[in-house]
């Protein structure tokens, strides 16, 4: 499995036994993700103190619990593609009883619809989930606690109701969406509605003596699209890939990017986690993660993925009081970036400059500063110079003649203008309308240039 260094794979192993042992918890399965495939994986302690000893296995199923939001998630956006619902839309369009009108997918997909976080029921003193029916009904009835969009509320309710939305308009209930549509087409076999296969017993483990108590498990009934998935690190380890690099046949990649761009600043005090459309964007130091965490009782999850290096961390815990599964997955795939990086990508010489780039191309000033047009695996692209590494170029397409659009980057989507003198030299470019001019120029410098 492991393509990574020896010494690696005994840091990632010490981290998961570190926080196994600390945290208490019966039983850990880490995992680190890279380039589409599990490169490391493990297990410490547990799956069942019935058998001591053994430790849980990368094919043993745990709930993920609200990891299962991130696949909602994913079937809405996919719905919005195919033209039957808009981001926009309110639930009402969908559901027409639901008694809060109003509330758009935007809002419900990035938990600032402002709606209470649970069933009006005590679902969780009871754990009596309620069914379809009862769920739509009880949603009439619930709080708005908040205004939209005044600050990030997680709701399980609003997720549930997501579900109701899908079942609607895909003509088949939740589970069965999410099944055809993502788990057999990423062959995520060994993922199911509920603990089904050769699963981990989920347990307590109180402060004051420690004898694990066994968790029960319950029917999740219609808050199943909150929390109701359970998988196996294997199997998370393709989502994982999935969530670095989406597949067309799941969802378009250009729609994967919409989902992991900030909707609300979920963490207020350091702006280390943000929310987008159904997933978390954890910040750790430069980087960035997207992924989610999940909790149900027995059973806590997180899967995070920096997608620019293509490095995921996961972990499964049978405990309900766990150590941070953010944190520790995050740090798992951390480690690897940090010690074992990928080796770079050899520079390939380009082939051809296209006649249209050839006035184009070299030092233009815009707004009081440089900005260089240069030609890279045959795209035009407009770097500053100085700017940091991290800093992407500005990336344009052509579509039409001397009209380019910005397709990443600086100012993306808006318009590169090119214009020409009569013997067809390039003479200006008006970039998201500002003038570009080979020469640097004052904003009114130009206005008495002749």
């Amino acid at each position: 499995m492991s393509s990574l260094k020896p010494e690696t794979s005994d840091c990632l192993r010490r981290t998961v036994a570190e926080k196994q042992s600390s945290g208490r918890v019966p039983g850990i399965v880490g995992g680190v993700v890279r380039d589409g495939r599990l490169v490391w994986g493990e297990g410490v302690g547990t799956a069942d103190v019935a058998r001591p000893g053994v430790p849980p296995t990368l094919d043993q199923q745990f709930l993920i619990a609200s990891n299962s939001k991130t696949f909602t998630a994913v079937v809405i956006m996919a719905l919005r593609d195919e033209g039957k619902l808009d981001l926009d839309d309110t639930l009402d369009r969908f559901i027409p009883e639901c008694g809060h009108p109003g509330l758009s997918i935007r809002q419900m997909l990035a938990h600032v619809s402002g709606m209470q976080r649970e069933p009006v029921t005590d679902v969780w003193e009871t754990l009596e989930q309620p069914d379809r029916d009862e769920l739509v009904r009880g949603f009439a009835e619930a709080e708005r606690v908040l205004r939209p969009h005044h600050r990030w509320h997680y709701s399980n309710l609003v997720y549930a109701m997501l579900g109701e939305v899908i079942a609607r308009l895909d003509g088949r209930e939740w589970f069965d969406s999410v099944q055809t549509r993502i788990l057999r087409p990423l062959g995520m076999d060994r993922t199911t509605l509920g603990l089904r296969l050769d699963a981990a017993q989920g347990y307590y483990v109180p402060p004051f003596h420690d004898v694990p108590v066994p968790e029960p498990t319950f029917d999740f009934k219609a808050m199943a699209a909150c929390g109701g998935l359970a998988s196996t690190a294997n199997d998370l380890a393709l989502w994982s890939s999935f969530i670095a690099d989406p597949v067309e046949d799941v969802l378009h990649p250009d729609t994967f990017e919409e989902m992991v761009q900030p909707q609300i600043m979920a963490d207020l005090q350091r702006w280390t986690l943000a929310f987008g459309l159904g997933f978390m964007l954890r910040r750790s130091g430069d980087r960035v993660f997207v992924g989610h965490t999940g909790g149900m009782p027995g059973h806590i999850s997180a899967v995070f993925t920096h997608r620019e290096s293509g490095t995921g961390g996961l972990v499964l815990m049978n405990s309900t009081s766990a150590p941070d599964p953010a944190l520790l997955a995050v740090s798992l795939a951390d480690q690897v970036i940090d010690h074992d990086p990928k080796p770079p990508i050899p520079w390939l010489p380009g082939t051809v400059v296209p006649d249209e780039y050839a006035g184009i191309i070299g030092r233009w000033y815009s707004e009081g500063g440089p900005f260089d047009f240069v030609v890279r695996a045959g795209r035009l692209e407009a770097h500053v110079p100085g700017a940091p590494a991290h800093k992407p170029p500005a990336v344009f397409v052509r579509i039409g003649d001397d009209l380019y659009r910005t397709e990443s980057g600086r100012e993306t989507g808006e318009l590169l203008r090119v214009t020409r003198d009569p013997s067809g030299q390039v003479h200006q470019m008006n970039w998201a309308t500002y003038l570009v001019t080979r020469e640097p120029l004052a904003f009114g410098e130009w206005l008495t240039d002749d």
